[in-house]
């Protein structure tokens, strides 16, 4: 994250930081030595070549103290502000710079290219001298006061954007202070506040050239800087733009902190040109709530989302933001945070598939110099085996090996180096976005916000698609064939490996799941592969620790298998096939099917008079005749129970539940053929029914609201119903055995509504003695 927290002018930790239009960081000191004066040639031209379009009016009429609020401005007095523009002059009248800068007007960004550059690139603002008898102070205040009566501009050392500055000259850009605030924790937690014992008891001038500055007089609560007396005089005049500045007594100095065991007899030296904090160095001043620079006694409440920055209400009744389209500050804060952190989590995940990525190309490393050292020693033998007229071929063919193995390593060595900086750019700045989203100033995280999810999602795309894959193998496709006759030797070279049967598929053990009754496998062919598999062949045994079975040969590699047993435990395995054989089997994986049965009525295996609602787990029917619904679960193993719930029951009908197999007819009473087993039911009592077979009259009906409970067991292979928690007669059928499926048969004067995943109860009454 340190990348993120450095000035790209002075290369240090931001000081007193602003932000220009390009939502770019500049400290403050910086800004003032890479603003500079537009060429006296181009000051004739039009306002638009000259300034940009938010800024052409201010500049056209300065106040009339300018010189005064220059020497403010560019001496200090812009420490609070938090935003500057980007732009050099160039020297002469260069026509196409000046044209470039017109047709960006409308941005307020100007892109000529100043003529005298710093080694960085940014173009410095060369110092005026000093008047005879005049100190270094009164100089900068006339170099800015000079830098402000003309036009003046700022480039971004960054993005080499310019704009001109207004007649506020640096004061008219915001200061960041959400990122003075992270930096000031970043140095606190590196221990950079160690030396903050070595404070000075008294707060001091920020704008004393004298050595040691002057103790402090006045502190300026719009521009947040300390004055001696004489600074004060000069910088920061009681008239013109500051006439309306309050100044006050200092702060008192913090009380130094108590130097810890690990830090005594350290310090900590202050950077060369630092800008000092009001209090001090190590001063440590609570945090002020931000107002607004137009208005400076008030607030800011609300955010201006055509000019994107945080506005007081006197803003949107008198100021130039009454026709803006506004929103909320509190609210536009958080949605602009929830983008941010969206933004982010697809940065983490390339991050973390990168560090991955990271660690398989240094495994591909150490299987490259392995398998070249193993390719060499192959060689050597079999060259040495030819003996002389084998020689110089052996060179040959060795250099060959030595160059494909330095070609591989160099193309590894180059994705991780360039995996590496972007793994390091990507690491900072989601560092610097997880501080700036800590923070709890609304208006200083939205001064930034819109950059940073920009500046994140940008870096979300730099991992295009095969940037996290090798671009080399581990392996050498490389055998030696030593077989051809003597005559021979001088032709012999590399062919190509032969094909082998392909290796073991990888199970995707995060793919692999159960649900109900079904598996879900998914596998995947190991990467580097040279052998293709033509397809796959997928094994499961038999829920009993059983004989292995194939269940699945084809291409695809991804497979569910339907109809197994409930409660069970499963073991699959899968290996891959090519012309050359067949492959080694896969780790083996255990699955576990459910331990109850989730169903509902199955709309395609019903009668069409079958009325199915409340999302297949209510049935009647249309029609006067008994109809037959199944459910959608398959049973032929364990001990099962559900219910049925009686909704409506009109007209004394006789409702039949039980069990059946697939082919059971479905436009007659369930029972009345050998597919189904059933218990059918009126208002008083029951019977059995199997094959048209009625038997076990039993007292005892159903109305509304009774439950009809059925148990399946098919380790006993039997069947048993319940009327309302009470077992209706004795166990109505015995050798069940086979595949068998819920089923129902009633007519329109019935509606049940069936509860599946149902433990067995184990509070069942006791049977009900049968009347017949």
């Amino acid at each position: 994250m340190e990348e993120e927290l450095k000035c790209p002018v002075c290369g240090s930790l931001f000081r007193e930081p602003i932000i220009l239009p390009c939502s770019h960081n500049v400290c403050l000191p910086c800004a003032r030595t890479i603003a500079v004066q537009t060429p006296d040639g181009e000051q004739h031209l039009p306002p638009p070549l000259l300034l940009s379009r938010g800024a052409a009016a201010a500049a056209a009429a300065p106040p009339p103290d300018q010189d005064a609020a220059a020497g403010a401005t560019c001496g200090g007095a812009a420490a609070s502000t938090a935003g500057g523009l980007g732009g050099g002059a160039a020297g002469g009248g260069d026509h196409a710079d000046k044209l470039s800068l017109y047709s960006e007007t409308d941005s307020g960004y100007g892109s000529y290219t100043p003529s005298l550059k710093s080694p960085n690139g940014v173009r410095v603002l060369p110092m005026v001298p000093a008047p005879p008898g005049s100190s270094a102070a009164a100089a900068r205040g006339a170099a800015c006061s000079s830098l402000c009566s003309s036009s003046s501009s700022i480039t971004c050392p960054q993005c080499h954007r310019s704009a001109s500055l207004d007649h506020r000259g640096l004061r008219g850009f915001q200061r960041n202070r959400l990122l003075e605030g992270i930096v000031q924790r970043y140095q606190q937690g590196r221990g950079v506040a160690a030396g903050a014992s070595a404070a000075p008891a008294v707060a001091i001038c920020q704008l004393c050239d004298r050595t040691p500055p002057e103790p402090a007089a006045t502190l300026c609560e719009q521009c947040d800087v300390l004055y001696c007396a004489t600074c004060q005089l000069k910088c920061h005049p009681s008239r013109g733009p500051f006439a309306k500045h309050r100044l006050v007594q200092p702060p008192p100095p913090p009380a130094p902190p108590e130097a810890s065991p690990t830090s005594a007899g350290t310090s900590t030296a202050p950077s060369a040109g630092g800008c000092r904090s009001p209090g001090g160095a190590g001063a440590s001043v609570p945090r002020k709530f931000p107002t607004c620079p137009e208005h400076e006694m008030e607030n800011y409440s609300m955010y201006c989302v055509s000019c994107r920055s945080p506005v007081c209400y006197l803003c949107l009744e008198e100021g130039r933001h009454s026709k803006h389209e506004v929103k909320p500050l509190g609210a536009t804060w958080k949605q602009h945070k929830a983008q941010l952190s969206q933004a982010l989590n697809g940065v983490s995940d390339k991050a973390k598939e990168a560090k991955e990525f990271l660690v398989q190309l240094k495994n591909i490393l150490q299987q490259i110099q392995e398998n070249g050292l193993d390719y060499e020693a192959c060689l050597v033998a079999q060259c040495d085996a030819l003996v002389d007229a084998l020689t110089r071929q052996k060179a040959k063919l060795l250099t060959k090996v030595t160059k494909e193995r330095e070609h591989k390593l160099k193309m590894v060595w180059d994705q991780i180096n360039h995996c590496t900086l972007k793994l390091r750019q990507s690491t900072g700045l989601m560092e610097y976005c997880l501080e700036v989203i800590k923070e709890d100033d609304p208006s200083g995280f939205l001064q930034i916000s819109d950059a940073l999810i920009k500046r994140v999602q940008v870096s979300q795309e730099q991992w295009v698609k095969g940037a996290l894959e090798p671009k080399v193998s581990a392996e050498f496709d490389l055998t030696l064939d030593s077989e051809p006759l003597l005559q021979a030797i001088h032709q012999l070279d590399f062919v190509q490996m032969k094909c082998r049967v392909p290796p073991v598929p990888l199970l995707q053990l995060e793919k692999c799941c159960t649900r109900n009754n079904s598996v879900t496998l998914a596998w995947r062919t190991p990467p580097f592969t040279h052998s293709p598999a033509d397809g796959y062949i997928l094994e499961l045994d038999d829920g009993d620790g059983g004989q292995f079975r194939e269940v699945y040969v084809g291409k695809e590699t991804l497979c569910t298998i339907d109809g197994l047993h409930f409660n069970s435990t499963y073991n699959a395995r899968v290996k891959a096939f090519n012309s050359s054989g067949v492959g080694p089997y896969s780790k083996t994986v255990v699955l576990q099917t459910s331990d109850v049965a989730w169903f509902t009525f199955d709309p395609n295996s019903g009668h069409r008079d079958i009325i199915l609602s409340n999302d297949n787990q209510t049935a009647t029917c249309s029609s006067y005749d008994d109809r037959v619904v199944l459910g959608t679960a398959a049973f032929s193993k364990g001990v099962h129970y559900w219910e049925l719930h009686v909704d409506r029951y009109d007209n004394h009908p006789d409702p039949a539940f039980g069990v059946a197999r697939a082919s059971v007819v479905k436009d007659m009473m369930l029972g009345k053929d050998d597919k189904a087993w059933a218990m059918y039911v009126d208002n008083n009592r029951s019977w059995f029914l199997h094959c048209n077979s009625h038997t076990n009259r039993t007292e005892g009906g159903v109305c509304k609201g009774a439950t009809v409970g059925v148990l399946l067991d098919l380790n006993k292979h039997t069947l048993t119903f319940f009327i309302n928690g009470q077992q209706q007669g004795p166990t109505a059928f015995s050798h069940v055995d086979g595949v068998f499926m819920p089923a129902l048969s009633l007519n329109r004067n019935v509606q049940v509504t069936l509860h599946s995943g149902l433990e067995v109860p184990t509070n069942l009454g006791r049977p009900k003695l049968s009347g017949n």
